[in-house]
């Protein structure tokens, strides 16, 4: 039986939980915010920072899940006044002058979105904001729009600017939002200055460019790529490129930042062509490069006790992050992951239509064995179908899912497979969906973490 040490009970569900294990979650998007708060605060979040082929994509993910941790606080509280301000979205219905006005309310301090918020953190946070705008300026000509931003995109994106990182991004962000007592941490799966764009290699052989354009395309569009293996030729970036890759902010119409929050425009229920055969990643000219990881990244497989593939889009929130040089090794060769938990999506999307829980987990493995051993861009891809160097239990060695969902679980396959089914019989939310809770998440971790021992 695993031992249960320093165990503490939360108000929120009132299960306690094990404070002293110690959690990697790979994860992104919105789809693991609501159950952040099941692994403790002794844990690391790692997201991707692939763009989106458009706005401030880069640190969207990273905004919506520090604005998450950040601790709870009385509703008069500086910090829940800092939480109000950097989640705040401009509306999508307001028209282009309404949206500057806005702005400029909060650029010269004027806005209501201040109250509460102490002189020394809104003098931080705003100076960044003027330094956000001044950008905006020196690219008037690429129309920037504002309907539909979120203020904390904003700020982080001025500060990634400024101080050209992303970690440094995200430690100042945690500063000003007082979530120094709270010890989860978040990580950018990539330390990188320039543009990071992923692509999938479609079944039929077709290619897309860009997260969005794979799981939430705006046009029914479906771009197509040649995929370089050498960068001899790429020309050099010119100084304003280098600057806009750095943050992947400034969208190319007034448009843009609203297009993905339009339902009638969404064509994420559109079903791709052909089933994704895998996600790789490529530089601006459209060759695909191998990037290596966030060293921070490899240090947690190797030194915690429980590495989590969150809910989230399979193909852009999760396999972006496992997509990259010596994250199989590092996951298959870890001398302290005690357990390797994929939690299986409630509902399949467009990204994953048709897909059995065999196939989420063929498809981290997959992409796991074939990074795992490239070395550069000049050495040439491995076939999906190549022999896997680690078996798919090196990688996950339990799936947890709802029963009662329409994505096939066929656990006599998965076990055959060495990874152990954990089923949860949840309850409908408020509008009949069967989704994860807090709860659900901490008893299935607990069960695995006393089994394992």
């Amino acid at each position: 039986m695993h031992p249960v040490n320093l165990l503490s009970l939360d108000p929120k569900d009132n299960l306690y939980q094990d404070q002293s294990t110690s959690y990697l979650v790979v994860s992104g998007g919105t789809g693991c915010n609501g159950i952040a708060s099941a692994f403790g605060s002794n844990v690391t979040h790692v997201l991707p920072v692939s763009d989106n082929g458009g706005s401030s994509s880069e640190v969207w993910d990273i905004r919506s899940r520090l604005i998450r941790l950040i601790p709870e606080a009385p509703p008069a509280s500086p910090t829940e006044a800092i939480r109000r301000l950097l989640s705040h979205r401009f509306s999508v219905d307001l028209t282009e002058q309404q949206a500057k006005e806005e702005w400029r309310d909060l650029v010269e301090g004027r806005s209501p979105l201040w109250k509460g918020i102490p002189p020394d953190r809104k003098e931080t946070i705003r100076g960044f904001l003027v330094y956000f705008e001044g950008e905006l300026l020196r690219r008037a000509h690429k129309r920037f729009s504002f309907r539909n931003g979120s203020v904390g995109n904003y700020f982080l994106t001025a500060v990634h600017l400024f101080l050209r990182s992303v970690p440094s991004a995200i430690f100042l962000f945690s500063s000003i939002t007082a979530r120094s007592p709270w010890k989860a941490h978040i990580l950018p799966v990539l330390v990188t200055n320039h543009t990071v764009t992923i692509a999938a290699e479609l079944a039929n052989g077709s290619r897309i460019i860009g997260q969005c354009e794979i799981s939430h395309p705006v046009a029914p569009s479906t771009p197509r790529i040649v995929v370089r293996s050498e960068l001899d030729d790429a020309p050099a970036l010119d100084e304003e490129q280098d600057i806009d890759d750095a943050v992947g902010t400034f969208p190319k119409s007034p448009e843009h930042n609203s297009l993905f929050a339009k339902p009638e425009q969404d064509q994420g229920d559109v079903p791709l062509e052909s089933r994704i055969r895998r996600v790789f990643y490529i530089n601006p000219y459209g060759q695909e490069v191998f990037p290596r990881p966030n060293s921070e990244f490899l240090g947690g497989l190797r030194s915690r006790d429980v590495l989590v593939y969150s809910v989230g889009s399979l193909w852009t929130s999760i396999i972006p992050c496992l997509a990259l040089q010596g994250v199989g090794s590092a996951i298959a060769r870890s001398p302290t992951l005690r357990a390797k938990v994929f939690l299986l999506n409630a509902y399949n999307d467009r990204e994953t239509g048709g897909y059995t829980g065999v196939d989420y987990v063929l498809a981290v493995a997959e992409t796991l064995n074939r990074h795992d051993g490239q070395k550069s861009s000049t050495q040439p891809s491995f076939s999906v179908t190549r022999a896997p160097d680690y078996p798919i239990s090196a990688f996950i060695t339990h799936l947890v899912y709802l029963r009662g969902t329409t994505i096939e679980v066929d656990e006599l396959a998965l076990t055959a497979l060495g990874v152990q089914c954990v089923p949860i019989d949840p309850q409908p939310n408020d509008k009949g969906k069967l989704l994860y809770t807090t709860g659900d998440v901490k008893l299935a971790l607990a069960r695995i973490l006393d089994e394992s021992d």
